[in-house]
């Protein structure tokens, strides 16, 4: 069920909201502002009463819908970074370039993620220039400037993670300053989002009524202000925040996995922060991208067998340790968000039809067709849902209350804290433990061990929702994982006689090699196209 929130406020007032954006990308003008039209909104006659107030709010949140990206906020975008990191592809090759060894300051795929995050930054720095001067109930206002400030702190945190320093601009500028700016350095950066996390998230409203659903929770904020602990290594102070959130018992596991990314999950308690859509009014065409041809959709996307191999087996063990394996039948006895997860020739069904990429079939889908590892994506393909691919209505979770327990796991063991059954049974167990999953409790309190568990278990629960790549990167292990040949879908049981196409050992098949570039990549390039406007822009080490 969508929510009213979104329901009522988008489609009557989308015209005001596209107004407002565009003032915020041109406010840097100081001669538009010397004018008042009287056939259009403008800051001078806008910013009055509480629903400008309330429609400026929503602009911040707008990061655009239909085919708008990249970003870091929507559904492909947030996809995108996934495939970044390994674990998959996409048929043109578009986000594998960021890490494939052939990225360059000049390719549009950084620029577009850096052009969008400071669109919405210029658009809450309008907001948070003029919401002052606004008649309404002060405790309202306040809520509002928190959020604002909380999606501010959040494009800050993910560009200086993806670029290193960035010009740090907390106010709408003129041309002149914005064709001026400097870098700051990420240290700076992120003491300044860290910042303005902990002066938000006290002023938040811990729940939301259904009909606000979307709108940010002091857990929301808390929780991407855990994200940056994390990523600085401050282990204990990221623990700290990651209890906050659970001794709120706001969220929940949810029982169900799979349904858990579909439409009509989107007011499960487990779901933190979501990007909001609506059909026909704010949808988006990211299904389109994900369905199999045979399904209707463009099959975009591949996954990578090494993520396969990643989840392990019903009792527990990884699938060189667990004697359930058999390895001329790799998919059977495995953890259930494998299928939850990824769709696999002649065993996903979907609506009653078999997935079949198999080469030698008439199938739309064979792999051999098109850049296509063999393996689709089945996690996000919604049951429920049979209407028009491009008109999908359905959230995307950008945070989840897993990730909570995951990283308040994670953290407490990195900061040398105490790691008991208790602790793992309160975080990762409940994780495993879903309905929906069942995998076998977690009873090791080895570090070393721990460590490994820890980090398996983020990659195959957070497949494809955007946070692999921010893992790869803190824990400084991008050029060990992307610098390597990747394989497909298994061809043969027979690898040493087969023919037919290239594969390994043990018979899957060769598919895509990555070359990142150790003391380069870890970084993206500020974008060619903002350095020849502002030559005090520098750029990043190998660009």
């Amino acid at each position: 069920m969508k929510n009213t929130y979104t329901k009522l406020i988008r489609p009557r007032f989308l015209t005001s909201i596209l107004l407002i954006g565009l003032l915020s990308t041109t406010s840097c003008n100081d001669d538009f502002f010397d004018k008042q039209p009287l056939d259009s909104i403008s800051d001078g006659t806008f910013w009055k009463t509480e629903t400008d107030a309330q429609l400026a709010l929503i602009g911040c949140y707008n990061t655009g819908a239909g085919w708008s990206g990249e970003d870091f906020w929507t559904s492909r975008s947030l996809f995108y970074l996934d495939l970044m990191a390994g674990n998959g592809s996409e048929k043109e090759l578009i986000p594998d370039h960021m890490t494939d060894g052939t990225l360059t300051s000049s390719y549009w795929v950084p620029g577009s993620y850096w052009k969008n995050a400071y669109t919405k930054i210029t658009t809450c720095n309008n907001f948070l220039d003029h919401i002052a001067a606004i008649q309404m109930d002060e405790s309202k206002k306040a809520v509002m400037t928190a959020e604002v400030r909380t999606i501010r702190a959040y494009q800050y945190f993910n560009l200086a993670l993806y670029f290193g320093g960035v010009p740090l601009v907390e106010r709408v500028l003129t041309v002149e300053e914005a064709n001026s700016v400097v870098r700051t350095a990420k240290a700076d950066v992120w003491a300044f989002v860290e910042k303005e996390l902990k002066e938000s998230y006290v002023l938040l409203p811990k729940t939301r009524p259904d009909a606000e659903n979307g709108r940010i929770t002091a857990g929301a904020s808390l929780a991407i202000l855990g994200r940056l602990q994390m990523a600085q290594k401050k282990w204990s102070d990221a623990a700290a925040t990651y209890k906050t959130i659970i001794d709120n018992n706001t969220y929940v596991i949810d029982p169900k996995y799979r349904e858990l990314f579909w439409e009509t999950s989107e007011l499960s308690k487990e779901i933190v922060l979501s990007s909001q859509y609506l059909p026909d009014t704010y949808s988006h065409v990211f299904l389109q991208y994900l369905y199999p041809e045979a399904f209707g959709g463009w099959h975009q996307f591949s996954a990578y067998n090494e993520l396969v191999k990643e989840f392990e087996c019903v009792d527990g063990k990884t699938i060189d340790k667990s004697p359930l394996y058999d390895k001329n039948k790799p998919y059977d006895n495995r953890d259930p968000r494998l299928d939850y997860t990824i769709m696999i020739s002649d065993r996903t069904k979907f609506k009653g039809q078999t997935y079949i990429s198999r080469p030698n079939t008439t199938s739309p889908d064979r792999f051999n067709r098109y850049n296509w590892s063999g393996y689709s994506i089945n996690k996000f393909m919604d049951e429920s849902f049979s209407g028009n691919l491009m008109n999908y209505g359905g959230n995307f979770s950008i945070i989840r209350y897993a990730e909570v327990l995951l990283s308040y796991l994670e953290a407490q063991l990195e900061a040398g804290g105490a790691v008991n059954q208790a602790l793992l049974d309160a975080t990762i167990n409940k994780v495993r433990g879903r309905e929906a999953v069942k995998m076998p409790a977690v009873t090791t309190t080895d570090p070393v061990e721990l460590r490994k568990i820890i980090r398996r278990e983020r990659r195959v629960e957070f497949a494809f929702e955007g946070l692999r790549y921010y893992d790869v990167l803190r824990w400084d292990i991008a050029s060990e994982e992307l610098n390597r040949q990747f394989t497909g879908m298994k061809l043969t049981d027979t690898p040493a006689t087969y023919k037919d196409y290239a594969v390994d050992s043990e018979g899957y098949y060769i598919y895509q090699k990555r070359n990142f570039i150790k003391g380069t990549n870890e970084l993206w390039p500020v974008p060619l196209s903002e350095i020849q406007i502002n030559n005090k822009l520098t750029q990043n080490t190998g660009y």
